[in-house]
């Protein structure tokens, strides 16, 4: 959701609606300011044409259903994919190609019986093939990735440096964010968004529990700390709650993003769930964080990627923490796998032990980290994630197609 409302926010002077329900329409009424409408609906396209008048663009960020279902209807569509090197593929992409070619000019049909038959991770890849256009965040394999789709007939992959909102990181653009009023935090911790396939904040959501447990033990080991946000999507409106421990207070809340990022510009120490998006924002303003547990696979696939770098090296990893701890590389056994693991880690008062120790090991060295080093360790990110302005590929896209002032941002 964080990806979508930057490209909103890129697409000022157009009209911005935002269709969508649960996590994604709670993220949406917390950044408000990036749309110009925002319609609860979870249905058929031509619903939201009813409402909304003449569509000119659809923006899909990585949701397959939604791109073909635009596609089937004739309108235009702009996939933006922050992942296209973690896609995991059964078939070979050209086979995947001759999928995407039966199913031309079947319509919705057409998708439910050729592409609908991929997988989750093809059919994306699958929507590369099909969209209008589409544009790739930069990552190691993602160039590799965008030649393929040219070699296969893609009308328009284009790779992409950070897809973050620009405006809102001063680091970045230039804009200092001084009208954002920032309390002085000592360590914030992200967990992203954290809700996905599988994972949700009432089921499947153990990991939620054990940050819930270990944050407050990292606070009693840390006795130097005062104030902790722990922010997340998992904790927006009546989920967040206040906490003291000792002589700090302990704040779980979902910030609105350009509130979020100014808080995490002015904080020096920075805990995050190895996301895409929230590290590029943390390069963005200049922030070297340390890479927490991961949440899922995808997370898993991140570090590998950034395997060479000290973010990567430092990065707390499960295999690292509790012994015995092995994921399946299966995007959805894998994510389950890890679930399961973690209740098994919080009913395991030893192992549990041995997590802290473990994360404490890694926190001090973190937090002795000189000037010199985080700023070395920000460099090699950077140079390793750099491509192409995305606001620049954005106008690029957008000036190649016939789009007048509707913008549907789905």
């Amino acid at each position: 959701m964080s990806k979508l409302t930057a490209i909103s926010r890129a697409l000022e002077g157009h009209r911005r609606t935002f269709v969508g329900t649960t996590v994604a329409s709670d993220f949406a009424h917390r950044n408000a300011d990036a749309y110009d409408e925002v319609i609860e609906h979870d249905g058929d396209l031509t619903d939201v044409q009813d409402r909304v008048g003449p569509v000119d663009l659809v923006v899909s960020v990585m949701d397959a259903d939604l791109a073909f279902s635009a596609l089937a209807k004739g309108l235009d569509v702009l996939l933006v994919d922050s992942l296209l090197a973690f896609w995991q593929l059964e078939r070979t992409p050209a086979e995947i190609a001759d999928v995407c070619r039966r199913a031309a000019g079947r319509g919705y049909v057409g998708w439910q019986d050729d592409v609908g038959a991929l997988t989750p991770h093809e059919q994306i890849y699958a929507a590369h093939l099909c969209a209008t256009a589409s544009v790739a965040q930069n990552f190691p394999g993602v160039p590799t990735r965008v030649r393929e789709l040219e070699q296969l007939g893609a009308a328009a992959p284009r790779l992409s440096g950070a897809i973050i909102d620009h405006d809102a990181v001063g680091g970045a653009e230039g804009v200092d964010g001084s009208d954002v009023e920032v309390e002085p935090i000592d360590l914030l911790v992200n967990i992203g968004g954290f809700k996905n396939f599988l994972l949700d904040f009432d089921v499947h959501n153990e990991y939620l529990h054990l940050i819930e447990r270990w944050v407050p033990d990292l606070v009693r080991a840390w006795p130097q700390l005062r104030r902790v946000v722990v922010c997340g999507g998992a904790y927006g409106g009546e989920r967040g709650r206040d906490l003291t421990v000792g002589r700090c207070r302990v704040t779980f809340e979902c910030k609105p993003q350009r509130e979020f990022i100014a808080a995490m510009a002015a904080t020096r120490h920075y805990l995050l769930t190895p996301g895409l998006t929230a590290i590029h924002e943390a390069l963005a303003v200049g922030s070297f964080p340390l890479a927490l547990p991961e949440e899922h696979v995808g997370h898993i696939a991140n570090l590998q990627g950034l395997g060479a770098t000290r973010f990567g090296r430092d990065g707390a990893r499960f295999t690292d923490l509790v012994p015995g701890f092995e994921v399946p590389a299966d995007d959805f056994h894998g994510t389950a796998a890890i679930d399961r693991r973690v209740g098994q880690l919080l009913r395991d008062d030893v192992a549990y032990a041995g997590f802290v120790d473990g994360m404490n090991a890694r926190l001090g060295t973190y937090l002795e980290l000189t000037d010199a080093e985080r700023e070395a360790g920000v460099a090699e990110l950077r140079e390793m994630l750099s491509g192409p302005s995305f606001a620049d590929v954005l106008r690029g896209v957008i000036g190649s197609l016939p789009v007048a002032a509707s913008v549907a941002a789905v």
